[in-house]
């Protein structure tokens, strides 16, 4: 990176922070005035739903961030400080980013390395447009501790296995990795914007209604850097538990920092160093989170690597499964999405995500077991729904989580273990807590009747409200012991190892640190 630079443009991304911020700490530290953008980036915008919490938790996060800048610029007595915020556009960043940089003649462009496909094409195609004008594109790493090749095996290659991945990670962790982008000393090269540029008013950052968008109400997540310190402020007086909660839907187990982390409104140096030291001091709970902070290493540099993944199986061979399809796979698709599945905790799970675009990670792989090894379905077709529903979605996180549950990505559940969904209600929400609060129809029946309620005897069944299946809750849309059947046929293809059943080797459940 150039030391001379005399102005530069921060592209914010998904790193909707002003502290602890890597491309913002090197355009202050090298150029003398410094702007900084956002896109509201149309190739990303217009295929979705014109109601989607993901955009409005990015422009209200925009708001705070803003202001955020603002008040680094008043606090070291940058010149017309009411001038200096975020320059927020709509449009393709592609063309976009090369534009404002010629309107503010900078000659450096900084932003956070982004390894999804899609960005790398964007970028490459910004990075060559940008210079034709002269002006250089800096890319830096900033949303994991370890990226692509900083932690590879002894030979030189790719984990594909996240235990070793994480033994690894672990061994090269050290505080220099952890430490802090100093923001502060250097937010003097902050510059007013040219009023040519922006006219930045009172209101300046675009209304959902102005990028076509529509109120979608509260978020249950309140959105930027204030959002997740409080987040955080709650969840460190829980973390010591963190490893005996995480999995029970019922409890306040999760952090519930995910779409923090997808955004960026939190800092990832800062939660390793506060789960490392707090791991270090002997908390289990600390420990077991950091493991899944390190889940969100692994699966980006899977995704790096091994970009086929998008649309393909990691394990090419699970490409030739014959998915179930055609009126009946489409119904039961259907069924899934809505949470009419007859089985309570799926169906109490789908509900929660639909309500408030956050499911429970324990939740996520028994939903995702049920759609691809009770309903034979497509693992592609619910990564989709994820994608569209989901407030924290990550395609790295997304699609290493559905190709686990499928069995055919790297580190998966071996093809033959299926979840009993029964099974897992019994075990990880045993008072209904969970299913009676999205499924409240069911809330009347006794607590063991709640995890298989077509299994209920016909009096409880009418001591609760008189509930009827079939019309007031569905019966299952699928017999769990005649799907498992199926599967071990449908997924046969692949293998010619006979497996007794019940006889699979221990295997780990990914986490996100949710």
């Amino acid at each position: 990176m150039s030391e001379s630079n005399a102005s530069a443009l921060v592209w914010f991304r998904r790193d909707l922070r002003c502290t602890d911020h890597a491309a913002l700490f090197h355009a202050l530290k090298h150029a003398r005035r410094v702007w900084c953008a956002f896109v509201f980036d149309s190739d990303i915008l217009e295929p979705l739903p014109r109601q989607d919490r993901r955009v409005a938790f990015i422009r209200d996060s925009l708001v705070e961030l803003d202001q955020g800048l603002r008040e680094l610029a008043l606090n070291v007595g940058v010149p017309h400080p009411e001038r200096v915020g975020l320059i927020v556009r709509y449009g393709s960043a592609r063309s976009v980013i090369p534009q404002l940089a010629g309107e503010l003649g900078v000659q450096s462009v900084y932003a956070s390395h982004d390894d999804e496909p899609d960005a790398q094409d964007r970028d490459a195609q910004v990075r060559g447009r940008l210079s034709n004008l002269g002006v250089a594109l800096y890319t830096v790493k900033d949303h994991v501790i370890f990226e692509r090749n900083e932690v590879l095996t002894g030979n030189d290659t790719p984990y594909g296995v996240f235990t070793p991945y994480k033994n690894a990670w672990l061994k090269k962790l050290e505080p220099f990795y952890v430490k802090p982008y100093p923001i502060m000393p250097y937010a003097a090269h902050l510059a007013p914007v040219p009023p040519a540029v922006d006219g930045m008013g009172a209101d300046h950052i675009p209304t959902l209604a102005d990028i076509g968008f529509e109120e979608v109400g509260p978020l249950k997540v309140a959105p930027g850097m204030s959002g997740a310190q409080a987040l955080l402020d709650d969840f460190l007086h829980r973390i010591d538990r963190y490893d005996s909660t995480r999995d029970f839907p019922g409890l306040k187990g999760p952090s519930y920092l995910s779409t923090h982390l997808r955004f960026g409104t939190v800092s990832i140096r800062h939660l390793v160093d506060l789960a490392w030291q707090r791991a270090q001091a002997g908390s289990a709970g600390a420990q077991v989170w950091l493991s899944e902070l390190i889940w969100r290493d692994f699966y980006r540099q899977i995704l790096f690597h091994h970009p086929h993944v998008v649309g393909n199986a990691y394990r090419r061979e699970y490409d030739r499964i014959k998915w179930a399809h055609g009126a009946k796979a489409n119904a039961h698709f259907q069924a899934w999405c809505e949470g009419r599945t007859g089985y309570p905790l799926v169906d109490a799970a789908m509900r929660q995500l639909n309500q408030t675009g956050y499911m429970h990670n324990r939740l996520r792989m028994v939903t995702a077991s049920f759609l691809i090894k009770d309903l034979g379905i497509d693992w592609r077709r619910g990564e989709a729904y994820f994608a569209e529903k989901l407030l924290d979605f990550d395609l790295a996180a997304n699609n290493g989580g559905w190709q686990w549950a499928a069995s055919t990505g790297c580190d998966a559940q071996p093809w033959f273990r299926i979840f009993n969904p029964i099974t897992q209600s019994e075990k990880f929400d045993p008072q209904g807590k969970f299913i009676r609060r999205y499924v409240p129809e069911l809330a009347a029946l006794p607590d063991k009747a709640l995890h298989a309620p077509w299994l209920t005897r016909p009096a409880d069944l009418a001591s609760a409200d008189d509930v009827v299946l079939g019309r007031d809750y569905p019966q299952p849309i699928v017999q769990h012991d005649e799907a498992r059947t199926e599967t071990l046929a449908r997924y046969g293809v692949v293998s010619e190892n006979k497996i007794k059943d019940g006889a699979a080797p221990r295997t780990r459940s990914p986490k996100r640190a949710g």
